[in-house]
């Protein structure tokens, strides 16, 4: 097979001449990589694959015009078999920098800015020495590269008869065309992300009480065509008890019931609206229209038992109060639909926990709800709060939940339910969609034939790819998401600084556990092995310092809280304050150590600590003191282990020093082990020491050695009667002489055991006198007034309350006699909505059902003011929390503060929350923009992961670090290796460095260790662990890791890998050119995928610019430095010119430009003055601008020879964009395809763009298609086309 030839470009070149074969040359396309096979002379060529103009190296064109050498086959087949074979080079690139490998020699593509890379030839990482570029690339020294072996058949191509010099050096490239290139590659600003929303499709139905809005991207999507007539629509027009939105749910949801997947499964829907839309009332409509088709059976299964009596509410407010709602947890496991239960129609209102729930004799709730249904069931299975399913499919290493499972295996049984998701969150993650089986998104006739496949394109594709799942299920008529209007709504991230107070207690705090961790260590030395190991030991003290320092943070954040909360009261609002965790378990503790009255509220971390302390201190066996029954055990067993012995006979007959009776004497007599007779009175023995012979009877015998002496012959000779035990003289010694070792070392242990229990009381008493924070919940409800003016929502029982005369604090319950425990949070909430009280606080156990907006039916109307104190463990229960206070019918929206300290670690918490919120607005809502912007303190990302990499190798001293640590100075290098020596010893206190070494000799005071891989790049682990560091360290640890983040991102920003989510194209003129051209259409849905090609126009007239520096003078808001300016520097005889005046950050200017109009990047004051002088003379301002504003209709910022012609878009005013819309989840891996094809790395992702006409004022989203790249995606699909039909 030949290798593909590439073509010269058209046009431009004259008419080419024959050459012979032998002068070709292999060349690695710039853009899709293929080989070619490049004829001698040619220096100029286009790829016949991607279409990407570009040159061979400059040393193969040498080569390729040296005819002796390339036709000698023998030498060169001689010269490559003696090397190794080298890859073939690369093709130039003309839009980028061409710099030689170091390693390899290898001359690479270097984008410009690009600062550290991997050579793609030999995997080499490298760095650009900018101070060394320019002797890159001297006059007449290229450097070698080896040529390729011939591995294809050359064909020849004929040459051109002029040489093409290579790129300009650095000099001369155009920075303002490269800036440019790179906000281009970044998109635009982010417009206004909500919508406001109407049923595009629907007309009956009274008007929803409250704004409602959209995401724009899931605005631009239409829903398929309404065929589905309601049996309940006269009843729900005269009683108007759903809104014209709910209604449109029900027209979607039953329309999809009567679709059916590829498998044969029914269809199911998705209700992904927000917090407070009435999604209940929505159920309840869906039950009783389905109860008009003699569907009469249905299962509701939510997160709280409570709730049913929400479901009934919401059933009687639709007019069905004759459909009976059972609750399962009431109902015995026997049959439901059995005499004896006599459940036979109506709704099973079920928690997800009953699910998995099995009785004593093992019948599970699960077959019994599947006997119930019956085989043909096809009525309504409702996951109500469906995200309790997730983590079916968990991450590596953990198991799947039951729950997941069973939701699974209940839709698996049931193939003919007509299945509901219902969730404000939905899943907050793709791999949380797992359960969702019956969208059939994954599976028979899908492009994914297991949602492994599914998860693995959306976790690759980033952002952007779940943003078009949402709008593909929008499309495809499975999914709805409407949301309260945020208009009106304050977010808010208060950063509340430690005080001086605080400061100094924290510092000791960590000081305390870096000295606790060298003390464990140290006293775990002492333990024995039948010890349990220490990784448990270490376990539980990471846990708990974990804890420790999340409660010190939010002790951290009181001050500002109740500062907050009162200036809200001041100015007529009412409070309510989010938590997770009450320290309820720490208070029960303390009250049952030292009783219900104490002195001062509780300190959860001191408790913390104490029990930690107590339960954990790794103390030495106590050893046990052995008496005169220890000596005689000691003896017995010597005796028992000397070879040949017998216990028994020789010890007992010894002992009888005047035999008894002949019965008594066999009585106790055995057999010895060694064999002998079991002896009689006349048998003869030989004394050891004499050595004559004497009756057995008349000879001592040693209780330990065995051996047999005369009494007489003893020294000092036996007269008396002697005991059973009698041993010998040399026994004795011996014995006695281990007793006194054992003794010894009795001592010693009882020593090392009362110095470890001293240490253990010094380090409780130490920990007693440290000066720690109260609890936070009672401390606020102690310092915003008492129990009796703050309503707390929580799941604890009882309470710290102080005494009247303010003296103490004593423990109460939290119900009163009037009031059951059970409904007291429920009693709380009401004296909060009457106005009887102010201030709300409430954790994740009294959130279920909790609705604590403004309501306008409710006394307290009072602006709530939503006070986060700390942040849940996920978005979905921050979403939940938000909830409470964002609701349908309210008087006013809240105002969020979403509180976080100055500590570097605790944004470890924002960190997990922000991922979750970002995939979760962007799956659930369509568009990562919508919630509040919390991405700044999102750290747990690929990036970040890579950061923590980079930053641990230069503290580590295995590489430099690509940035000056904070508080250092690149010029004063001892900074930089104090911060280094500073960085290990915290790493080592906080057990992220192991095996610490402190080195002597030419590396004395040097700390040296090793991290080891798993914690290389776990960023969780980094945050949680400084915690524990004095804050200024902590600070300066988290401000490098940051610094290296930033780094990393904008190097990804240059290169164009950075997932952006949806990108907003702004012109000043949108217009869509032609008729849409359908390429793709589904057939179970209908829903068509649309290709639409845009004329954009981003031009600024002068007459525009003016105005705008007009303007912005007439207010007074400009400064000195506001103006027209022109570039310093020429490129191809030209000037640039931009508009620059000052934004809202100060020193920071917003850049206006003739072609492009306002750039996305603000630039500093040192940079504008640096590459730009301010014009003075307008009619010169007004020349230049013109000119460039004419020129680049025609042409790029690259000038008329630019190599990429006019595929190349840089700063061009005029363009042309095609956007892929619709249904894209169908045709994703074809798509991927041919985007994989394009030259600019940009160009190769996916990336999700929004544009909105200027005529029509029409939003359109899609897939931004390369005008390289339509021609193959047209062929493609339309090859998909054919199989499909």
């Amino acid at each position: 097979m030949t290798q593909p030839l590439a073509t010269p470009p058209p046009a431009s070149q004259p008419t080419p001449q024959p050459h012979p074969a032998g002068g070709s040359v292999q060349v690695r396309c710039a853009g899709c990589r293929m080989i070619l096979t490049v004829g001698p002379g040619i220096t100029e060529f286009v790829c016949p694959s991607c279409k990407m103009p570009q040159m061979p190296p400059p040393e193969l064109m040498k080569k390729a015009m040296a005819p002796p050498l390339l036709n000698n086959n023998n030498m060169l087949h001689k010269m490559t078999s003696q090397s190794q074979p080298q890859m073939p080079a690369y093709g130039i690139d003309p839009s980028k920098m061409q710099l030689p490998c170091a390693y390899c020699k290898a001359i690479l593509n270097v984008p410009h800015g690009l600062a550290r890379f991997q050579c793609p030839q030999c995997f080499v990482d490298l760095a650009v020495d900018l101070s060394k570029i320019k002797q890159l690339f001297p006059p007449h020294a290229t450097p070698p590269l080896p040529l390729p072996p011939p591995s294809r058949t050359v064909l020849p191509l004929p040459p051109l008869p002029r040489l093409v010099l290579p790129p300009p050096p650095l000099e001369e490239v155009n920075e303002v065309a490269i800036e440019v290139e790179r906000e281009e590659d970044e998109g635009g600003t982010a417009g206004e992300t909500f919508t406001d929303y109407r049923p595009p499709k629907l007309s009956i139905g009274p008007p929803h009480p409250d704004p409602i809005v959209e995401m724009s991207s899931l605005s631009a999507v239409q829903p398929p065509e309404l065929t589905y007539d309601l049996k309940i629509k006269d009843d729900l027009e005269s009683t108007k008890a759903l809104s014209c939105l709910q209604i449109e749910t029900l027209v979607y949801a039953c329309q999809r019931h009567m679709q059916h997947l590829p498998n044969g499964a029914r269809a199911g829907f998705f209700i992904g609206d927000g917090a407070g839309m009435g999604k209940g009332r929505t159920i309840a409509g869906l039950i009783w229209e389905n109860w008009r088709h003699a569907r009469r059976k249905a299962l509701w299964i939510s997160v709280g038992s409570d709730l049913k009596f929400d479901a009934r509410r919401d059933l009687d407010d639709v007019g069905a109060a004759h459909i009976e709602v059972h609750a399962l947890n009431k109902l015995p496991y026997s049959k439901l639909d059995s005499k004896s239960v006599g459940v036979r129609e109506g709704v099973v209102f079920l928690t997800y926990s009953s699910l998995i729930a099995s009785s004593e004799k093992g019948r599970s709730r699960l077959q019994q709800l599947v006997q119930w249904c019956g085989s043909g069931f096809d009525g309504l299975l409702i996951f109500d709060e469906c995200h309790k399913a997730k983590n079916l499919i968990p991450e590596a290493g953990s198991q799947p939940t039951r729950t997941g499972e069973a939701v699974l295996d209940i839709q698996a049984r049931l193939p003919g339910a007509r299945v509901i998701y219902c969730s404000a969150t939905g899943a907050s993650e793709p791999r949380n969609m797992g359960y969702m089986v019956r969208l059939g998104l994954w599976g028979d006739g899908t492009c994914f034939d297991v949602f492994q496949k599914f998860l693995g394109v959306l976790e690759k594709g980033g952002v952007g790819a779940l943003e078009l799942v949402a709008m593909d299920m929008k499309a495809r008529g499975m999914y709805v998401c409407r949301t309260l209007s945020y208009k009106g709504a304050e977010f808010e991230i208060v950063e509340a600084p430690l005080e001086p107070e605080m400061m100094d207690m924290y510092k000791k705090a960590a000081e305390f556990w870096a000295e606790l961790r060298v003390e464990l260590l140290s006293a775990s030395t002492f333990l024995t092995n039948d010890k349990p190991n220490s990784s448990q030991l270490w376990r539980v003290y990471w846990s708990s310092h974990q804890r420790f320092f999340r409660h010190m943070c939010m002790s951290a954040k009181v001050p500002a809280a109740v500062r907050i909360a009162k200036q809200a009261l001041t100015e007529e609002k009412c409070v309510v304050i989010g938590l997770q965790s009450t320290g309820e378990a720490r208070t029960e503790e303390a009250v049952s150590k030292y009783g219900s009255e104490l002195d001062d509220f509780i300190s959860g971390p001191r408790e913390l600590l104490l029990k930690f302390v107590e339960e954990n201190y790794p103390l030495p066996e106590k050893p046990e003191q052995q008496g005169e029954e220890g000596v005689k055990e000691l003896q017995r067993k010597r005796h028992s282990a000397t070879p040949g012995v017998s216990s028994k006979g020789r010890v007992r007959k010894a002992a009888r020093w005047k035999p008894e009776s002949d019965d008594d004497f066999d009585e106790g007599f055995g057999t010895d082990s060694g064999g002998e007779s079991n002896g009689s009175d006349d048998e003869f023995q030989i004394c050891e020491i004499c050595n004559s012979e004497e009756g057995r009877k008349k000879l001592l015998q040693c209780s330990c050695c065995g051996q047999l002496v005369h009494p007489s012959c003893l020294v000092p000779p036996v007269t008396d009667v002697v005991s059973e035990d009698w041993s010998c003289h040399s026994c004795k010694e011996k014995t006695e002489e281990f007793l006194q070792q054992q003794h010894a070392y009795l001592v010693e242990l009882t020593k090392r055991y009362e110095t470890a229990l001293e240490r253990k009381s010094k380090i409780l008493e130490i920990i007693r006198s440290l000066d720690l924070p109260n609890n936070p919940l009672d401390d606020i409800i102690d310092q915003l007034g008492g129990p009796d003016k703050i309503s707390e929502m929580t799941g604890r029982r009882g309470m710290l309350v102080r005494a009247t005369s303010g003296k103490g604090v004593t423990y109460q319950p939290r119900n009163s006699k009037d009031v059951s425990m059970e409904m007291v949070n429920m009693h709380e909430k009401q004296l909060f909505m009457d106005g009887k009280k102010l201030v709300a606080i409430i954790s994740e156990t009294g959130l279920a059902g909790v609705s604590l907006q403004a309501d306008r039916r409710a006394k307290n109307q009072k602006r709530r003011v939503h006070l986060t104190l700390e942040l849940p463990w996920s978005a979905d229960r921050a979403i939940q929390q938000f909830g409470r206070t964002h609701r349908s019918n309210q008087a006013s929206a809240p105002m969020y503060r979403l509180l976080f300290t100055n500590l570097g670690g605790e944004r470890r918490f924002a960190s997990i929350v922000a991922k979750r919120l970002e995939s979760l607005g962007a799956l659930t809502q369509g568009d990562r923009r919508a919630g509040p912007s919390l991405s700044a303190y999102n750290y747990d990302s690929a990036y970040g992961k890579k950061a923590l990499t980079v930053m641990y190798r230069g503290i580590m001293e295995q590489d430099t670090l690509p940035v000056v640590p904070p508080g250092c100075s690149s010029e004063k290098p001892e900074t930089v290796q104090d911060f280094i020596m500073k960085a290990k010893a915290a790493l080592v206190s906080v057990g992220i460095v192991r095996d610490s070494v402190l080195g002597n000799g030419k590396d004395y005071g040097k700390l040296s260790g090793r991290i080891i891989d798993s914690d290389m790049h776990d960023v969780g682990r980094f945050l949680n662990r400084i915690l524990g560091l004095p804050p200024d360290i902590q600070n300066r640890l988290f401000d490098l890791f940051v610094s290296i983040l930033d780094l990393l991102v904008q190097n990804a920003r240059i290169e164009g890998n950075l997932d952006s989510g949806i990108v907003d194209m702004k012109a000043n003129i949108i217009e869509l050119q032609g008729t849409p051209k359908t390429v793709h259409i589904d057939q179970m849905s209908g829903a068509s995928t649309v290709l639409f090609t845009f004329t954009l126009d981003r031009g600024i007239t002068w007459e525009s610019a003016s105005t705008m520096l007009e303007e912005k003078q007439k207010d007074g808001l400009s400064s000195l430095n506001d103006g027209f300016y022109e570039s310093k520097r020429e490129w191809l005889g030209r000037r640039h010119f931009i508009l620059a005046f000052e934004s809202s950050a100060s020193g920071m200017f917003m850049i206006v430009r003739p072609a492009v109009g306002e750039s996305v990047r603000e630039m500093p004051l040192a940079e504008l003055k640096n590459k730009y002088r301010k014009l003075l003379s307008l009619d010169k301002a007004r020349s230049g601008w013109e000119d460039e504003y004419e020129v680049s209709s025609k042409q790029c910022m690259h000038g008329p020879n630019c190599r990429l012609g006019n595929f190349c878009t840089v700063g061009r005013r005029r363009q042309e964009v095609n956007v892929l819309g619709g249904l894209i989840l169908p045709v994703w891996g074809t798509i991927e395809k041919a985007l994989s094809k394009q030259a600019r790395q940009s160009q190769k992702r996916l990336r999700v763009v929004r544009l909105e006409t200027t005529t029509e004022t029409k939003g359109f989203v899609g897939l931004l298609v390369p005008n390289a790249a339509v021609e193959s995606v047209l062929m493609i699909l339309a090859w998909v086309q054919d199989i499909d039909d």
